[in-house]
């Protein structure tokens, strides 16, 4: 099983205003620099996620995309669900595909492997959060970029 771009940048996009704005609005542009990511697909990937109730936005000057929610109420496993749909790693054991009816169905012992497989997958992404990413990039040493919002002279 491979995740998408879209699900493996939706979680980079997410930490990055978690991590780097601290929740607050944050302009793709920004983003896009910081991670390597195209500004264009950003704003595809934040369409599912805003319609998905993560982020929201706010227009103007000083206006980006910000959390919906507090960085430890954001699992991975809700991104990768927004952008991807349910994490299988085969068809036939989908449950919202509607053609995951197979041949071998009730016979085939390698679909409860791949249910479980399925399952503990589901598991894992959705014990890890947006703040849990945030605590493994400070005990790496990752430096938070100064917001210039906030930088005043005298």
């Amino acid at each position: 099983m491979r995740l998408s771009t879209q699900s493996r940048y939706g979680v980079r996009a997410i930490f990055d205003i978690a991590f780097h704005s601290e929740g607050l609005e944050t302009q793709v542009k920004d983003i896009s620099r910081r991670e390597g990511i195209s500004p264009r697909y950003i704003e595809q990937i934040f369409q599912k996620l805003k319609k998905g109730g993560i982020i929201g936005s706010k227009r103007g000057p000083s206006g980006g995309y910000f959390l919906n929610k507090k960085p430890e109420e954001i699992t991975i496993g809700e991104i990768i669900r927004i952008t991807e749909g349910d994490i299988n790693p085969v068809i036939c054991v989908d449950p919202q595909n509607p053609n995951n009816s197979c041949e071998r169905s009730g016979e085939c012992v390698t679909q409860v492997i791949w249910d479980e497989a399925g399952k503990k997958l589901k598991e894992y992404f959705n014990s890890v959060t947006i703040k849990d990413l945030c605590k493994i990039a400070n005990v790496m040493g990752l430096k938070k970029e100064l917001d210039k919002r906030f930088m005043y002279y005298i």
